[in-house]
């Protein structure tokens, strides 16, 4: 059996950005070479890719393409297609080629639509599709969001009805699939994402020097972070709210939050609140990092992490933070949605209280609570959502198609 893992489109692999996708395919793609199955990665042609030694097949795509990499605007969308479409060529070639029995596992609505509508059904005998649900829009009622899903997600909902196996990162979005858009509950299979430990680790004291000199931060300070994309969805601007009785009470405490900006407008009405309330000295924005050791070093550096999301598919990044020894709070509706969190809650994971910035500077100010749930969340990381582990889940089903 060959299992194609399929990269999205947005940008090549491994990403130079927070991209958690196509983190995704990377790390799902190196546990299953663990594992001993064959697999390689499907993905956008790029002269300038990172480094690595994973096996990858590539799709071109038009150059100028190449420079709508994080815009949300129309030309990402006309990106999409394209590669979508070059993508459904390259795919019907190499099932073409390949002997036995093949695995699609796609992580894209345009990739698995294009790919559907341009193949001939004949070709698919010997191939099993997977589906990976990462879009965040399936969170709230469905009478708030039928109308965005049949106008911008019908084509999720497409792949999700035609797919063997449907892959979902929390039950709320299997509910809606299985209730409300005619996908088959026998395909549906909720599963996990992993962290890599060995990249995601607490910084010994000169990493920590490192660190702080490499973000041009005060040594002394307590720094509170927030990672994600500069959006209202993101919620950044409410965090600052909330966290500005301590950041007035307590000089040494900066918030600094790092991620893509989505809405220019959105980081302003962030700054402007900082300078409003006399704060901007601790408020920093640090840009959009490079995912893995340059992360790292943030969240090893951070007192506490926070997740203030309005929605999310799977919070990678609480994940991230806990592996790396930070303790990380998070909001009610992300707590809701994401059934592990209130199974690990008090294993690094803290739910946001009325009074949050007192929280805050009781985790500064409490070294053993701080330790305590550093280790206790990095375990429950290594023991519970490794790599290796999401892997198996997905093996449990594409395998028995």
């Amino acid at each position: 059996m060959t299992i194609f893992e399929i990269g999205t489109g947005y940008t090549s692999i491994p990403a130079r950005i927070s991209a958690a996708t196509e983190i995704v395919v990377e790390q799902l793609t190196n546990s299953l070479l663990r594992l001993n199955h064959k697999a390689l990665i499907v993905d956008l042609k790029d002269k300038n890719r990172a480094h690595t030694t994973l096996p990858i097949e590539e799709v071109a795509v038009p150059k100028f393409l190449f420079k709508t990499d994080t815009s949300l605007g129309i030309m990402h969308k006309v990106k999409r297609v394209s590669y979508s479409i070059a993508l459904a060529r390259k795919l019907n070639k190499l099932i073409k080629k390949t002997e036995g029995d093949i695995v699609l596992h796609f992580h894209n609505q345009y990739n698995l639509y294009f790919f559907l509508k341009l193949t001939r059904k004949s070709r698919l005998k010997n191939v099993t599709i997977g589906y990976t649900v990462h879009s965040y829009v399936w969170h709230g009622d469905w009478d708030d969001i039928k109308d965005v899903v049949k106008k911008r997600y019908f084509q999720e909902v497409y792949c999700c009805q035609k797919a063997d196996a449907v892959f979902t990162l929390n039950p709320v979005v299997t509910a809606m699939l299985t209730e409300h858009c005619n996908v088959s509950p026998n395909k549906v299979h909720n599963v996990i994402n992993g962290i890599n430990t060995d990249v995601y680790c607490p910084l010994d004291d000169e990493q920590k020097k490192e660190a702080f000199k490499h973000f041009n931060i005060n040594p002394y300070a307590k720094i509170i972070l927030q990672v994600g994309s500069v959006c209202d969805r993101k919620n950044q601007l409410d965090t600052l709210i909330k966290i500005t009785p301590l950041l007035k009470r307590r000089n040494d405490v900066m918030y600094c939050f790092a991620g893509g900006v989505i809405d220019e407008n959105y980081l302003q009405n962030i700054n402007d609140e900082a300078h409003k309330q006399g704060i901007s000295e601790q408020v920093k924005y640090l840009g959009e990092l490079q995912p893995g050791s340059e992360l790292n070093m943030l969240y090893g550096i951070a007192q506490a992490a926070v997740m203030n999301s309005k929605s999310e598919a799977f919070c990678l990044v609480v994940f991230e933070s806990l592996a790396a020894g930070t303790p990380t709070f998070v909001n009610h509706a992300i707590m809701q949605s994401q059934p592990s969190f209130n199974d690990h809650e008090s294993e690094g994971i803290l739910p946001i209280d009325e009074d949050f910035a007192s929280q805050l500077e009781n985790i500064i100010n409490n070294h053993d609570l701080h330790s305590k749930l550093a280790i206790k969340g990095r375990d429950m990381i290594r023991d519970s959502f490794s790599w290796d582990i999401a892997a198996k889940q997905y093996l449990q089903f594409l395998c028995t198609q």
